[in-house]
């Protein structure tokens, strides 16, 4: 019956993933559009990209390209493919939570079935192959073979040519590793080995980019642009903005025109931290505003109806399904989160064991939320972290009961 339920419900995500592919002809934009035009591009021969933005994920459909040809469904077949892999290390995963069967079963069956999961299967976007990468970090993470500081190395910077931010895996590791009272030599040891190893890993690419700009350059040079775009007293909503619209914008001045893109970067960035430093009332409210846009909507299933004809009634019905069901998982979610972040924090104090896996999907989680908190909000962005939600979703009756007991 265990084994059933768990191959009934992989059918029918991924059928109702194939379904979606086939009937709504999603047409990439935007992000999308640059991701699948580079990989075109790559798979013909050209150029790895300017710096401008990380490609990892631009390389690898690059790849599949190449193979099966440039054809936009080969894209979406391929999202396919990764979202079937997902679903097999997620039923992995879920067999390393301590928990109930039942609970199990149901944080599985909520992550095939939620709605991102099925319909990001036909947007030319990062999200699903990091989550690839990520689970892979997660259960070489949870395994106990010698050499898994390494794997976890070389990992991090395959997850660090897609999103960055990641590359910090390794202080992740750290904070982890502590809070879960490991001794403080094993701790520093495990944490600086998966450093080494994916600087070592980035350090061809690392090179290549240094070599094509004419100086030092690391994974992009988004960093700045991101950071300028979303910290001036002319953005107001924690979303994207044009850099021209900012007032007396650095992008508009001659020096800025003349530069290369990593003197851009530069100069981007050190605009952006000198306004932070000098509003940090403003920056912490615009925070906050880039938090709630990236967990408390679903406005991206808007990118799989672009260019798909699909009648705007349809649209706006699954749109408010979608971003119901999202926004009652995070809120409960966040809830848990932030009583099981209490329950850690009187660890210290009580010198209770914690759940591995539960301090492994807290730290991830705000990993992940500082990064956009100072960057920029979006709802794609909390795509990687869905899973961590729905097993804080799912356990928050025991969380939550054990915090409200304890303060009564």
């Amino acid at each position: 019956m265990k084994k059933n339920y768990y191959r009934n419900i992989t059918i029918l995500g991924l059928l109702l993933s194939i379904v979606w592919i086939i009937m709504v002809n999603t047409q990439p934009y935007s992000d999308f559009k640059y991701y699948n035009d580079l990989a075109k591009q790559m798979a013909s021969g050209g150029a790895w990209g300017d710096t401008y933005t990380s490609v990892g994920y631009s390389i690898v459909l690059g790849f599949v390209y190449r193979i099966f040809g440039a054809n936009l469904m080969v894209a979406k077949v391929f999202n396919i493919f990764l979202t079937a892999l997902n679903y097999l290390m997620f039923y992995w995963i879920v067999q390393q939570i301590n928990i109930s069967e039942r609970k199990q079963k149901i944080i599985y069956g909520m992550f095939v079935l939620f709605p991102n999961n099925i319909f990001y299967n036909s947007i030319t976007g990062t999200e699903i192959i990091f989550v690839t990468v990520l689970f892979m970090i997660t259960l070489v993470y949870f395994s106990d073979f010698k050499h898994k500081y390494v794997a976890l190395g070389a990992l991090t910077a395959v997850a660090a040519m897609i999103k960055p931010f990641f590359f910090l895996f390794f202080f992740a590791v750290f904070v982890i590793e502590l809070l879960l009272k490991n001794k403080l030599l094993d701790v520093l040891k495990h944490s600086i080995l998966i450093l080494i190893v994916s600087m070592i890993c980035l350090s061809p690419w690392i090179y290549r980019n240094t070599k094509l700009i004419g100086q030092f350059t690391l994974i992009s040079n988004n960093k700045g642009i991101v950071l300028y775009i979303n910290n001036n007293s002319q953005n107001h909503t924690g979303l994207w903005m044009d850099a021209k619209n900012v007032e007396n914008s650095i992008v508009n001045k001659k020096s800025y025109i003349n530069a290369n893109a990593t003197e851009k970067n530069k100069m981007l960035t050190a605009a952006a931290k000198k306004w932070i430093v000098s509003h940090p009332g403003q920056f912490v409210v615009l925070g906050f505003k880039r938090l709630i846009n990236t967990y408390f909507s679903c406005s991206d299933i808007s990118y799989s109806f672009y260019g798909s004809g699909m009648n705007p009634s349809i649209q706006m019905l699954l749109g408010t399904l979608s971003n119901d069901v999202k926004i009652i998982v995070f809120v409960i979610a966040v809830i848990s989160i932030i009583a099981y972040s209490v329950k850690v924090i009187q660890s210290f104090v009580t010198k209770k064991e914690l759940d591995k896996f539960s301090v492994y999907g807290l730290i991830i989680f705000y990993m992940v939320t500082c990064t956009y908190f100072v960057t920029e909000g979006q709802p794609r962005y909390s795509f990687p972290v869905i899973f961590i939600a729905i097993c804080f979703f799912v356990n928050v009756p025991n969380f939550a009961m054990k915090f409200i007991t304890r303060k009564g």
